[in-house]
């Protein structure tokens, strides 16, 4: 059975920074490409970044490069999602979602403009969601 579970949300000022965990269950981020998604409260879901980390690619959707990274854990199955410089825009439900690598998910994804559909499609393993307040 695959899993991922987020975390890590709270609370944080305007200009702060949060790191957000996602940690895998049966499999490893070496054979799964790793996204972040976030649903602000009202809004459709949106695409942060997709990444394979075995060779280290990152798509970043374009309103989030230079403020969100992604890193790997100590483990072969977590990663972090970091943010800075956060805005109040930025508050939402953080998703972490994986893919098989071996279907491209990353490049099917970032390069349809983040479609949800096929966010669905090529990510099929979501977490539950991690809430992230970022205070004016």
């Amino acid at each position: 059975d695959v899993q991922l579970q987020a975390s890590g949300g709270g609370l944080v000022q305007a200009g702060g920074s949060l790191r957000l965990s996602c940690a895998a269950s049966g499999f490893t981020f070496d054979d799964y490409a790793i996204s972040w998604f976030r649903q602000a409260p009202g809004k459709e879901r949106e695409g942060v970044l997709c990444s394979t980390i075995s060779d280290g690619s990152t798509w970043y959707a374009d309103s989030m490069k230079g403020r969100f990274s992604i890193s790997k854990g100590s483990t072969k199955n977590t990663v972090y999602l970091q943010m800075n410089s956060l805005k109040p825009e930025d508050t939402g439900v953080y998703y972490c979602a994986a893919g098989d690598q071996r279907s491209s998910p990353c490049t099917n994804v970032a390069g349809t403009a983040w479609a949800l559909h096929n966010a669905y499609r090529y990510l099929p393993v979501w977490g539950q969601g991690t809430l992230v307040t970022v205070s004016s």
